[in-house]
């Protein structure tokens, strides 16, 4: 049996000589890692050992600086081999004696001193800041009088459980009462804010900044800081309303009223929404659903958009106008048929920028009720809502316009079918009342007229009812509801006549020549007169017209003998001048036309004649006094004595008498007083 060679064994190569030199050279640094090892379980195991040895070694110490709260002032903390002291001491003698005590230990290495003095903090500041999810940063001073660890068990209470607090406040004198209810309150109010929200008490004043975490957190903040604290305030809040990904905002316009849905950037901008939309409901309810939040795209501005919604929402009687995803959109019942092509071509031209055109979905209806309304302030007359046609319009603005002094008449009614047959008439008729207001509102519903507001004067406002009943066309219902606006009485006679001499101090009426209509220079004088005479009901007044200035010497028969001898021959007694009689010559050719004095007012808003009560009187008054300068016309009086002609001075005392009377002066305070000379009217008071 032949046997099997042994198989060859495998040749040692040699290392090349600068490899094996350099695994000899490195061979040390093989062990290096176990080294470290060792070094670092040895670390780990010893340094809790060490650090306990040190704390323990300063207990005693630390105990001894327990204050009237029950806790120490002094805190250590071991890092290393090194003991670092924190607290605030006393004074400066107690630092340095628990220094020294700390020094004389044998554990520590060295002793690290943050210790610092109490003090007293003016003013007296703390915060607490959101450095993270469950973090809260304190900082500041905090009341000597109170322990750190009953200051953070009170904190810990008020905010999110599982909260830590990262405490860096000093004590310090000073702190305002009840200090530990404040920093609670400010420090719950961190929990509905993001990271980075701060809230800090100055003295008695908090602050809170930050942004929200959602809307309900926002909206609970807003809620919480309008109840502070007793004795505390709310000073500067900064707070930004969260950010929603889908942005949307809604006007919903019914027969109630207006409601206001979806988000607004900012608390102006939700302010001017609410001043919108109680514009546009006009005396409707408004709801505000309004939240406060961001996400708005930052090229369209948001009150832009809010007053353009409006401006589409002026076009429906019901319906929605509603901004989402960018585009902003109109549905519902058009107030009229001109509404649909306006809201088209608002949508295409008026949009602000960065804002979408979306869909106009308005469907026109028959107007049902038919409504209008005429809207006067001290500042203007507004016309609303709709009429039938321009003829209509003309009409109404034409019995609007001549019985107002300085007042614009604003036009903003829209055509449209479906009017009584007589709403003209019915507006023109009413038109007068609502001027004689000082403020005040006709409203028509269909064949329902109702007028409301305020007069300057008690006997005006009980008269409107009347007035309003008398006037209205056949069909129509009327209701008036006016109230006065006159002053409480006053019954001391000696500041009666103080402020008499005060209403006419500077005064200086002159009418103009052979005129006996009142110009607007009477109005701010005879106005303040007829308001003193409501408030003091004792008051007197005569009032002397004066005479026109004498022709000059080339016309005699015009001269003194005619324009002075009437009042010389038949003179006006103060007793007579109070009874009916010296005031009731309506026919008189120079009296005011009676136009203008029934749209007489007060205080500047219900006062003047109207444009055609001073064309009558231009035409009555001096062509009838011109033809007494000839000598034919100077001899008609006496071939006609029965019928003297009108005496120039009474009758511009009868105006200004009238005039007080319709501003509310009661008959028994006013009269007629001797004429006077040429110059202006003059005023007395009688005893």
């Amino acid at each position: 049996m032949l046997s099997r060679p042994d198989p060859p064994k495998p040749a040692i190569v040699p290392l090349p000589e600068t490899l094996a030199q350099g695994l000899r050279s490195a061979g040390w640094l093989a062990g290096l890692p176990a080294l470290a090892l060792i070094w670092a379980s040895a670390t780990l195991y010893a340094a809790p050992r060490i650090a306990e040895g040190l704390a323990a070694e300063g207990a005693a110490i630390v105990s001894g600086t327990a204050t009237a709260t029950g806790e120490p002032w002094l805190r250590l903390a071991a890092s290393g081999r090194d003991l670092v002291a924190a607290g605030e001491a006393p004074d400066v003698a107690e630092r340095a004696t628990i220094l020294s005590r700390l020094a004389a230990l044998e554990g520590p290495r060295r002793i690290v001193s943050e210790v610092g003095i109490v003090e007293t903090a003016t003013p007296f500041q703390w915060a607490a800041i959101r450095t993270g999810t469950n973090q809260i940063a304190l900082e500041g001073s905090r009341p000597v009088e109170i322990g750190r660890r009953a200051l953070e068990a009170r904190i810990t209470g008020a905010v999110n459980p599982g909260t830590s607090l990262d405490d860096t406040a000093r004590a310090a004198r000073g702190a305002p009462p009840d200090f530990a209810s404040a920093a609670a309150f400010l420090a719950a109010r961190l929990s509905g804010l993001a990271k980075g929200g701060r809230a800090a008490l100055s003295d008695t004043v908090l602050s809170l900044s930050g942004e929200a975490l959602d809307v309900p957190a926002y909206e609970a903040l807003r809620a919480a800081l309008s109840d502070p604290p007793e004795g505390f305030s709310i000073g500067r809040v900064e707070i930004l309303p969260p950010k929603v990904a889908a942005y949307r905002f809604a006007v919903e316009k019914s027969a109630r009223g207006i409601v206001l849905d979806g988000f607004a950037p900012s608390a102006a901008d939700r302010e001017s929404a609410l001043r919108a939309a109680t514009e546009a409901a006009a005396g409707g309810t408004v709801e505000d659903r309004l939240l406060a939040a961001r996400g708005l795209d930052p090229a369209i501005e948001p009150k832009r958009l809010i007053a353009f919604a409006f401006k589409l929402a002026e076009l429906i009687q019901s319906g929605q106008v509603a901004f989402v995803d960018g585009a902003i959109s109109v549905t519902g019942d058009a107030i009229d048929g001109q509404a649909l092509p306006d809201a088209e071509a608002l949508m295409r031209d008026g949009r602000p920028a960065g804002v979408a055109a979306g869909r106009v979905a308005l469907t026109a209806r028959p107007l049902s009720p038919y409504r209008v309304a005429i809207r006067r302030t001290a500042e203007s007359v507004t016309l609303t809502g709709h009429l039938p046609d321009t003829a209509t319009r003309e009409r109404v603005l034409a019995a609007l316009r001549p019985r107002l002094f300085r007042e614009p008449v604003i036009d903003r009614t829209r055509l449209a079918d479906g009017a009584p047959a007589d709403l003209g008439e019915a507006l023109a008729a009413a038109a007068p009342l609502v001027t004689n207001l000082a403020d005040g509102t006709v409203s028509v519903s269909d064949r329902t007229l109702t007028l409301t507001g305020e007069s300057l004067y008690r006997e005006g406002a009980a008269r409107t009812p009347d007035r309003l009943a008398e006037v209205l066309p056949p069909g129509w219902t009327g209701q008036a509801s006016v109230t006065a606006r006159d002053a409480a009485e006053r019954r001391d006679p000696a500041t009666c006549r103080t402020d008499f001499a005060a209403a006419l101090a500077g005064a200086d009426l002159h009418f103009p020549a052979g005129g006996a209509v009142l110009t607007p220079a009477f109005y701010p004088t005879l106005d303040a007169l007829a308001a003193l005479a409501k408030t003091c009901p004792s008051l007197r007044i005569a009032v002397s017209g004066p005479a026109d200035p004498a022709k000059p010497p080339a016309t005699p028969a015009a001269g003194p003998a005619a324009g002075e001898g009437a009042p010389a021959a038949e003179p006006i007694r103060v007793a007579d001048a109070a009874k009916p009689e010296a005031h009731a010559k309506p026919a008189t050719p120079g009296k005011p036309a009676p136009a203008g004095k029934e749209t007489a007012k007060g205080a500047g808003q219900d006062r003047g004649k109207t444009e055609a009560g001073k064309a009558n009187a231009a035409k009555t008054d001096p062509p009838k006094k011109e033809p007494a300068a000839s000598g034919k016309a100077a001899k008609k009086p006496a071939d006609t004595s029965d019928e003297p002609p009108p005496d120039l001075p009474r009758l511009r005392a009868q105006a200004v008498v009238e005039y007080l009377l319709q501003a509310g002066a009661r008959p028994e305070q006013v009269s007629a007083g001797p004429d006077g000379p040429a110059g202006p009217v003059v005023f007395a008071l009688l005893p």
